[in-house]
């Protein structure tokens, strides 16, 4: 059962992610039904090529109270929200009270990696399009595929049997949020975006969860040319994929968007192009066979260059650096690092 769960999960990851053109009749035909079950006649569609010109477009005839930045109180997504929530309600009374042990394994293997690839994949280009605009979680959680896959692979995987009209109504939310990008429900008119002409991903978790990742260019990329580029996970600045170098990464406040630009070059390239003075090394006490290396940074930091205990997806261990306070000690900076003194840090057997 765990195995037909996990592929139901990569079928529906596949759906969340596609970089094909929207299907725009199974769209409207689909938001159309869900607007008629609120009470409301089909509303007028205007696409978009990306999330960012969605957010920006204002259809003609726009009531002042559905601007973007209100979008917490416009009316329709509230009632659609409430709409799938009522339907999860009645789905859950008929599931969990006699399958909760099968219900907490298509959770665990379909519901929660779903949410989580999601989330780290195409949420941070939702973000990049706000910008200084708060993100309203509650109206985007509705358009996730990973609770409508749940009940899919509740029904699939664990027998779990539904009512004709929920069926209809679980069929209208997939259409809804497989067959195009982001929406936006005003009362008569709707802002549908395009999926992503690229999106370039990495498995990063146990559950086949995935975040963006892309050394040679956007990790995500709309036809419009609206881009979103992106470091295992981390959204970047163009520059950490495009021309990461010494100057940059000096000038950069952001200590994580640093050490992205840094990884990107390398830390064996960065330490030779910033002339970093090689304080001390000494042999990885917590990973055995590999060599700490402490250098002088700026501003009396200093960082520590060690090599993961734990073997890559690729075969390999990545070398890293972290930067730590001005220790002499390779050994002493390393137990830091762990809350742990030199003498504890060197009795480490293997860390990860």
């Amino acid at each position: 059962m765990q195995r037909e769960a996990a592929a139901i999960r990569e079928a529906w990851l596949g759906r969340a992610l596609s970089t094909r053109p929207a299907d725009r009749p199974a769209a409207e035909a689909a938001i159309s039904g869900l607007y008629q079950l609120i009470g409301l006649p089909p509303p007028r569609f205007h696409w978009v090529s990306s999330p960012a010109k969605g957010l920006a477009t204002v259809p003609p005839g726009t009531r002042a109270c559905e601007s973007i930045d209100r979008l917490a109180e416009w009316p329709v997504p509230g009632r659609l929200s409430t709409l799938a929530s009522t339907l999860r309600h009645e789905l859950d009374a008929r599931v969990r009270p006699r399958r909760q042990p099968l219900d907490q394994i298509v959770r665990r293997t379909t519901f929660f990696p779903l949410q989580r690839s999601v989330t780290s994949t195409l949420v941070p280009a939702l973000n990049a399009a706000h910008e200084s605009r708060a993100l309203r979680r509650v109206w985007y959680d509705t358009l996730y595929v990973s609770w409508i896959a749940e009940y899919d692979a509740l029904r699939r995987a664990a027998g779990a049997v539904f009512t004709g009209e929920q069926r209809r109504h679980l069929d209208l939310w997939t259409a809804a949020t497989t067959s195009c990008g982001w929406w936006w429900p005003r009362q008569d008119t709707c802002v549908v975006s395009e999926r992503p002409a690229a999106l370039h991903t990495e498995v990063c978790g146990e559950n086949g969860e995935v975040r963006p990742h892309h050394a040679d260019g956007p990790a995500v990329r709309y036809a419009d040319g609206w881009d979103l580029h992106a470091w295992h996970g981390m959204p970047v600045p163009a520059w950490v994929i495009t021309d990461p170098n010494v100057r940059r990464i000096a000038d950069e406040p952001n200590v994580e968007v640093r050490r992205c630009a840094i990884e990107h070059m390398g830390w064996a390239a960065y330490v030779g192009q910033a002339g970093l003075r090689l304080v001390a090394t000494a042999p990885d006490p917590g990973n055995p066979g590999c060599e700490l290396r402490l250098y002088d940074m700026r501003g009396g930091t200093r960082v520590l260059l060690a090599v993961n205990g734990s073997v890559e997806r690729d075969g390999h261990r990545r070398r890293y650096g972290l930067t730590v306070p001005a220790f002499d000690d390779p050994i002493a900076a390393a137990g830091w690092t762990y809350g742990l003194s030199a003498e504890h840090y060197s009795l480490l057997q293997r860390r990860t």
